[in-house]
């Protein structure tokens, strides 16, 4: 199962990058297991849960429209704890840059 979480902002410097860099990312629950081209577009990141829960957030930032698109991907089990998990994340880290969060399924 494949849940697409669209995070709308405001302008400003990448915030996959801020995430990437973030020292209290582990605290939520999450943190980074790859990251491709840091410091360049198109970058993108994969977050895996800390602690035992399934799945994986793949995280690209579009500059020009400020948008965080994060794939999550599971294989046989529910994506909501892993999806719950960057949610909080992204309100309690980054409210400020929130506008509005979008989720969908593929």
């Amino acid at each position: 199962m494949q849940i697409l979480i669209h995070v709308l902002c405001s302008r400003g410097p990448s915030l996959r990058e801020s995430i990437a860099n973030d020292i209290r990312l582990e605290r939520h629950g999450l943190r980074v297991i790859r990251e491709k081209q840091p410091g360049r577009a198109p970058g993108w990141m994969k977050l895996e849960s800390a602690e035992l829960v399934r799945g994986v957030l793949n995280v690209e930032w579009d500059t020009p429209s400020s948008v965080l698109t994060a794939r999550v991907i599971t294989r046989g089990s529910t994506p909501s704890p892993i999806v719950g998990k960057f949610i909080n994340y992204m309100l309690g880290r980054h409210r400020r840059r929130v506008k509005a969060i979008i989720t969908t399924q593929a």
